[in-house]
């Protein structure tokens, strides 16, 4: 009997710690995880929006190119003289760097 009462005093007590523990790992996971990556999104949507006529960009998808008109949740690329392509902004990412012009 002594035992069983002494596991039961364990099991209801340590309910407290268990919870703090749980607790601080939400916290570290928020400033550790989430709180990086939702200010890295923020400043992607920024450069996004900031995209205009004659610049540079690559697509998701990897095709570089420069822009030609900008519309709400669209643009009009120029991959190649005489070529454009249509594609949405969420898949534009801005080029930091001039593309070397092949000789």
């Amino acid at each position: 009997m002594n035992l069983q009462h002494i596991l039961l005093q364990q099991a209801q007590g340590g309910g407290w710690s268990g919870m703090v523990l749980i607790l601080a790992m939400i916290v570290i996971f928020y400033f550790f995880m989430i709180r990086p990556q939702s200010k890295k999104q923020k400043e992607i949507k920024k450069a996004r929006e900031a995209l205009a006529s004659g610049d540079r960009i690559v697509t998701a998808g990897g095709i570089h190119g420069r822009i030609k008109e900008v519309s709400d949740s669209t643009m009009i690329v120029e991959i190649a003289p005489g070529t454009s392509i249509k594609v949405d902004k969420t898949s534009v990412y801005p080029v930091a760097t001039e593309i070397p012009a092949k000789k």
